[in-house]
């Protein structure tokens, strides 16, 4: 049940101060105000609240800032996730989709935007089925000759249909797009021809719809499409331009989008665009030798030579580029003036240099002049490598020599040189290593001697940065390819580089570094050994903790990720410097806590601790008790003020804490324990798989101090079993912390709740069977069968219902042990049926006795045959590996990783062997009978595995 907030002028008031708040720098008044709000997502008309504020507020900000809330709540609860609570309410959700298409079409720009993308989110989920009229609602605005509606329209429909490029084919996706394009196609094709003679009304995103999969409505209009495009394409009219130089006009962003889908054309309609592909190459060759290097025209002169990258690669059309006087010409009037850095380039280097290290670094510099050129050179080079490289030979030796006359003023020389011999060297890459294969004609070592070294030696202002731009850049290309000498000489210099006051040179110097001691060589070892770093070791560590300093770079996430690194490369020789770099890390996760705003900085800062922690424990493990009173006041700090954020990364970190103590729990853990029971920390998805691996790291060090705690808790633990098990995404967390309770707390101390258990797995079966649910449930009832044995086994499902021991074996164990996956989980169920075959009487001399030789045959074809990974088309589950990755939710830390613990540890070694000791016990004390059983039931097969099984283990069955 839903509470209520009226829709009224004083909720109005006051959601408008809380969002006011939110607005505000001081983390003290945001706070607070953000918990309010999430305080009150749940209540019904929350969402109307924001929608009649976005829409009648006189305040723009608050408009602005409504629309945003909105839009990130419908994203954060929109989607209904299975067994988890619905989180609005149908009358809002009704109300929602009644109201938001007309709100959004008369909405300012920036609200329609934000709006737009709640519609594209809530149609992910609804449409076509729960939203059938959406199309046809939007589809009747095309008439309103509005253009301010009709872009609108087409904003949103770009957004809702581009998901198409990418889905897998199935029947259900072939029927949405039918659909889209019975209601769609021909009002859009109709409004495109009436565009023709009133451009300023397409926006930018009105062409991409229509590249979908579908040749027979392509082929049917694909000269009413082509003729447009070729007209757009060559239009020049003046009133469609502007005269601002940085921002774009509507002209060439439509241009701009006309290349993008020339190209998309290209790749995906290939047979049906071939006879239309050499105008359009001419067109767009001519629209790039006529424009000028103003950055209004970026984005149309990226795409455009995106265009001729995507087709000069494809065999069919290398004789539209093979004529020398045709490569020549491009290298020479396209390739080269946009591989040049700009004074435009320069200004936004220096104005802000966070977005430029950020666009360049992370690869979002997918839309410049320069990327394309590079991936236009790479193309080229596919069919005329040797012709191409010929060519630019000339050109790098020409920038190189200017260079060499004035480096000061003349390193934007340089800088292009660079990129040239680099395109030119890439012949294969991989988006973890880079480059990875190099063009042979291309004298990388020489080229790394003469021109990189030099400048890495002697900083010649930005000269270095462009070495170190390159370095960064093509790492693989110069580290993987160079001999380990130069490599060694190159280390100490962009040690020295990371002092630099430059934001993006100390950085670039960062980002190379780290690329260094991640990247490995064809024998997979690290290029540069912790031994060849240890020279360096005390002036890596000193220069990037100062370089964290340094104007800028406070929350720098390059320099973090580049500790994080140089510590996991180090290992043990970082032990001496630990204690003075724990306070620094330490200090910094306390700032950083105040105001949580770089997500990747934050990852590194944690990671970075995880590998203080464990290559120093690793060496003493006494020493976790100086790390927890390093990490324990802000750790507390964090959980005192609920920094969302950071919870699961503390969990993990006191995971790894606790896991490294002896068997013992140390007070100050015992005094959190109740808190972590606590209902609000297992609402948050993100919480739960660090929480569920802390709370086992409890029970594994201390099952019998939290059994014969004063307050009793396991109560507290069996909720939170409770509630994981009812959910199909989370059942599996459900599992480790029951199998972690069996394991780990005095059998007595939990004998009132085993009876409960089993019946709560059993509703759960009958209720909503899933495979993921049976798999974990083979391993918790083989677990316990280990634990208290295979008596205790039957007995406890026989009290819950007569002769239920044997159904669970004849309708799950045996049927569905094969799906049983790792090499831990399949131990432990083959050591708990061994058991049940051989310890438990009642399978000898009663009705279960008919189940003996199928459950034998079922574990030696568990033994023998393949894993069954086959799952059913109705489930829809989110599997253990498929458990979210990065999100503000919850993020993994690999350095904070468990270990794979084995229950049965090396009590057991080949499960084969135990089996057939275990059989020659058994026919010890029932001579006959089992050689007798096995003679006329078991099958040859199996029977031939078995005695392969009593042969290694030297004995026989009497």
């Amino acid at each position: 049940m839903f509470a209520s907030m009226e829709l009224n002028d004083a909720n109005l008031q006051t959601l408008t101060e809380f969002l006011r708040k939110t607005l505000d720098p001081d983390p003290t008044i945001r706070r607070p105000a953000e918990k309010f709000l999430e305080s009150v997502e749940g209540n019904q008309n929350y969402p109307l609240l924001l929608l009649t504020l976005l829409e009648k507020s006189q305040d723009n900000v608050i408009r602005v800032c409504a629309a945003v809330t909105f839009k990130n709540y419908i994203k954060r609860n929109w989607r209904i996730v299975e067994d988890e609570p619905d989180k609005i309410s149908d009358l809002d959700r009704t109300a929602i989709k009644a109201n938001i298409v007309n709100l959004m079409l008369s909405s300012p720009e920036q609200i329609q935007k934000q709006l737009s993308d709640a519609i594209s989110i809530i149609g992910r989920e609804d449409f076509p089925q729960k939203w059938p009229d959406l199309l046809t609602e939007m589809v009747t605005r095309f008439r309103s000759g509005d253009f301010h509606i009709i872009n609108g329209v087409l904003r949103t429909a770009h957004s809702l249909f581009k998901r198409y490029r990418h889905e897998f084919k199935s029947n259900e996706l072939w029927s949405e797009i039918k659909l889209v394009l019975d209601t769609f196609a021909l009002p859009l094709t109709e409004l495109f021809k009436v565009c023709n003679v009133c451009f300023e009304c397409l926006p930018v995103t009105v062409l991409c719809i229509i590249t979908q999969d579908l040749p027979e409505f392509f082929e049917d209009n694909m000269e009413t499409w082509m003729t447009n495009f070729h007209a757009l394409l060559t239009l020049d009219n003046k009133l469609l331009q502007t005269d601002d130089e940085e921002e774009a006009g509507l002209l060439e962003l439509l241009k701009s989008q006309i290349c993008d889908n020339a190209a998309l054309y290209a790749q995906k309609y290939d047979e049906e665009f071939q006879p239309y592909l050499p105008r359009f190459v001419t067109a767009i060759w001519n629209l790039l030798v006529s424009t000028g290097q103003e950055v209004k025209y970026d984005l149309l002169v990226s795409n455009a030579i995106q265009f001729l990258a995507s087709v000069c690669e494809r065999p069919h059309y290398k004789h539209l580029f093979e004529d020398q006087n045709t490569l020549t010409s491009i290298c020479e009037k396209v390739i080269v003036p946009n591989m040049e850095f700009r004074s435009a380039d320069e200004e936004a280097f220096e104005d802000n240099s966070e977005e430029y290290i950020r666009r360049d670094l992370e690869g979002s510099d997918i839309d410049t002049r320069r990327r394309a050129a590079c991936d236009l050179v790479r193309g080229l080079c596919k069919f005329f490598e040797g012709p191409v490289t010929a060519i630019f030979s000339g050109y790098v030796n020409s920038m190189l020599a200017e260079y060499a006359k004035n480096p000061g003023e003349n390193w934007k020389h340089k800088d292009a040189a660079i990129y040239l011999v680099t395109s030119l060297a890439s012949k294969a890459q991989t988006q973890k290593h880079g480059i990875t294969q190099a063009n042979e004609l291309v004298n990388l070592t020489e080229f790394f001697v003469n021109h990189i070294l030099p400048d890495l030696k002697s900083p010649n202002g930005k000269s270095s940065f462009v070495v170190l731009t390159m370095l960064h850049k093509c790492p693989s290309i110069f580290f993987l390819q160079l001999p380990k000498e130069q490599l060694l000489q190159a280390v100490p210099l962009l040690i020295t580089h990371l002092q630099a006051e430059s934001t993006v040179e100390h950085t670039y110097a960062a980002h190379a570094l780290e690329r260094l001691f991640t990247m490995r060589g064809p024998n997979n070892s690290t290029l540069i050994t912790a031994a060849e770093m240890a020279p360096f070791t005390e002036q890596l560590l000193n220069n990037l903790f100062k370089a964290l300093a340094l104007p800028g770079s406070a929350e720098n996430e390059y320099i973090m990720k580049a500790i994080m690194r140089s510590f996991s490369l180090l290992q043990e020789a970082i032990v001496p410097y630990i204690p003075t770099l724990i306070g620094q890390l330490t200090h910094k996760l306390l700032l950083v806590s105040k105001n949580p705003s770089k997500p990747h900085f934050n990852h590194y800062l944690f990671e970075s601790l995880c590998l203080s922690v464990r290559i120093t424990c690793k060496a003493n493990p006494t020493t976790v008790s100086s790390f927890e009173e390093a990490l324990f006041p802000v750790f507390t700090e964090i959980l005192q003020n609920d920094v969302q954020e950071f919870l699961p990364y503390v969990f993990q970190v006191m995971s790894l804490l606790l896991e490294i103590h002896s068997n013992s729990i140390p007070a100050s853990y015992m005094a959190l324990f109740p808190h972590l029971l606590q209902p609000v920390l297992w609402e948050r998805t993100g919480n739960i798989p660090p929480l569920v691996r802390l709370l086992q790291a409890y029970l594994e060090k201390g099952g019998a101090t939290i059994a014969g705690s004063a307050a009793d808790k396991i109560p507290g633990l069996l909720g939170v079993f409770q509630k994981l098990i009812a959910s199909k995404a989370n059942d599996h967390q459900g599992f480790y912390l029951l199998n972690s309770i069996i394991e780990h707390m005095p059998p007595e101390s939990i004998t009132q709740y085993r009876k409960q258990i089993f019946i709560l797995l059993f509703q759960r079966l009958q209720g909503s069977k899933t495979t993921k649910f049976i798999k974990s449930f083979l391993v918790f009832i083989n677990l316990y069968c280990v634990k208290y044995g295979a008596i205790a086994l039957q007995e406890i499902f026989d009290s819950i219902q007569p002769k239920m021991f044997g159904m669970v074996l004849e309708k799950i164990v045996i049927p569905e042990v094969q799906k049983v996956s790792g090499t831990v989980e399949k131990k432990i169920c083959a050591v708990g049926i061994t058991k049940v075959l051989t310890e438990c009487p009642a399978m000898m001399d009663t009705e279960y006795t008919k189940l003996w030789i199928p459950l034998l045959q079922a574990l030696i074809g568990f033994f023998e045959l393949p894993e069954d990974d086959s799952i059913p088309d109705d489930e829809h589950f989110i599997d253990i590996e498929d458990t979210p990755g990065y999100q503000t939710a919850f993020s993994q830390l690999a350095f904070a990783g468990k270990k794979e613990h084995d229950p049965i540890g090396d009590a057991v070694g080949n499960p084969k062997i135990l089996l057939a000791q275990s059989l020659h016990k058994l026919s010890t004390a029932c001579p006959g009978r089992v050689p007798s059983m096995l003679s006329t039931s078991l099958n040859a097969e199996a029977l031939q595995f078995l005695q392969g099984y009593l042969q290694a283990a030297t004995v026989q069955l009497v």
